[in-house]
């Protein structure tokens, strides 16, 4: 399928020629799609012509905006990245640059990660508590659907990667995102400046707007963040009487608090600190206050895009990640610790946004988990009740059979007997 449109903003053909050469390469579906979500090009069965969606009775709008929602991400994690549908479908996308920015995109999927009987028990009937004549619809939907292992996934994503990057120009697209956007902040900025000079008496700081900032910022308001932001930078730059070096230091203490506010709202602290640690190297070699408020900008940036972008179906996505990582490692030992910094979170944080999306703590579910391999192994083979504890990922036994009966009901010797129709 192919959509008749000249685009002047990158090279259609080329990308239609990459799309056609992936598909055919990989066995997966492939669209080219812009910014917009018109599709343009499609090869194979990719998230143009999947019903998936339709057979479960959700809304087509949701996936749109997933697809968005993975483009935005692939832009800021430098260049492509893997994520979840709605329906627990995997895709992955690597954006196509133009003079300007992301102007269009290649998505590759939908697929299966997990085996059939993982997606109908967890996703379908557990995740997304769907009834069986819905079931069913979606099953004849996926039937044809690509089954690629996890270990796989990572590469593919990664060879799509760079067969876009043969069309792009990261580096120069990449600086004029930067200028545009450090420019209109700092326009904003001077506004402000500009407001305090008309003032009668000279202006206190203003602690009430360093409050209201961080405040904003545990509450996801992005609006009032970035208005926030500039008014406090704004009341640095005047104050400090075009002193350089006292306009470090207010901006550091500033950074400080922003943050602890960012890893209250859920940014993973090792990210943050990564971030914070490469602005301080760089602003050691800037001289002067321009770029000072280039570097700061970009930052803000992106503490703005990993808090506020697309912050509802990223918290689905995470989750989905997180629990086809419990899955694949659930007879391990396993903390909410190391499940969150899988998926890039802090634990507080990941702990509350797992309970809003699955309805389960995570202890609870993941015990779940280890009780439905337990059970398989109970039906299969000849193995001791200690042996089948420590396989499912319990380390004591009495705990395994007091869970075991919690979630089913019964006895494991009892489940055992009856070959599991009690």
């Amino acid at each position: 399928m192919r959509e008749n449109v000249d685009y002047n903003d990158f090279d259609l053909n080329l990308a239609i020629e990459c799309a056609s050469a992936y598909s055919a390469s990989s066995g997966l579906g492939c669209v080219v799609s812009n910014v917009s979500e018109k599709v343009l090009f499609e090869e194979g069965h990719g998230f143009a012509s999947c019903k998936i969606c339709d057979a479960a009775g959700l809304d087509r709008k949701d996936c749109n905006s997933f697809q968005a929602y993975g483009m935005s991400e692939a832009e800021r994690f430098g260049g492509r990245y893997i994520y979840f549908c709605p329906m627990g479908l995997t895709f992955f996308v690597s954006p196509i640059l133009g003079e300007t920015g992301g102007t269009a995109k290649i998505t590759v999927g939908p697929f299966l990660m997990v085996d059939r009987e993982d997606y109908i028990t967890f996703d379908l009937e557990q995740r997304l508590n769907l009834s069986a004549d819905a079931t069913c619809k979606v099953l004849g939907q996926t039937d044809n659907l690509p089954y690629v292992p996890a270990s796989k996934v990572n590469a593919l994503a990664t060879l799509l990667f760079m067969a876009v990057g043969f069309m792009n120009n990261v580096s120069t697209a990449n600086r004029m995102l930067d200028t545009k956007d450090s420019h209109a902040i700092q326009g904003q900025i001077s506004e402000y400046i500009m407001e305090l000079k008309a003032g009668e008496e000279p202006s206190e700081y203003p602690f009430k707007t360093e409050k209201a900032l961080l405040v904003s910022i545990t509450a996801l308001d992005k609006q009032l963040t970035g208005q926030y932001l500039n008014e406090l930078l704004g009341h640095i730059l005047f104050s400090s009487g075009g002193n350089f070096s006292e306009i470090k230091s207010r901006v550091y203490e500033l950074l400080a608090l922003i943050s602890r506010a960012a890893i209250d709202a859920g940014a993973y602290p090792d990210e943050i600190f990564r971030l914070n640690h490469n602005f301080f190297q760089d602003v050691t070699a800037t001289a002067d206050i321009e770029a000072l408020c280039f570097l700061l900008t970009g930052l803000m940036n992106k503490y703005i895009d990993s808090l506020f972008s697309f912050s509802s179906i990223k918290n689905l996505d995470v989750v989905s990640k997180a629990t086809h990582y419990m899955r694949r490692n659930c007879q391990r030992k396993m903390t909410l610790d190391d499940v969150a910094k899988h998926v890039f979170l802090a634990p507080t944080y990941f702990s509350k946004i797992f309970k809003q999306e699955t309805g389960q703590s995570f202890s609870s579910y993941l015990n779940q988990l280890r009780i439905e391999k337990s059970k398989h192994l109970l039906l299969v083979s000849g193995l001791k009740l200690v042996d089948i504890a420590n396989l499912s990922g319990f380390e004591d036994q009495s705990y395994f059979t007091k869970v075991f009966k919690r979630i089913t009901g019964v006895s494991p010797g009892e489940y055992k007997r009856t070959g599991g129709k009690c």
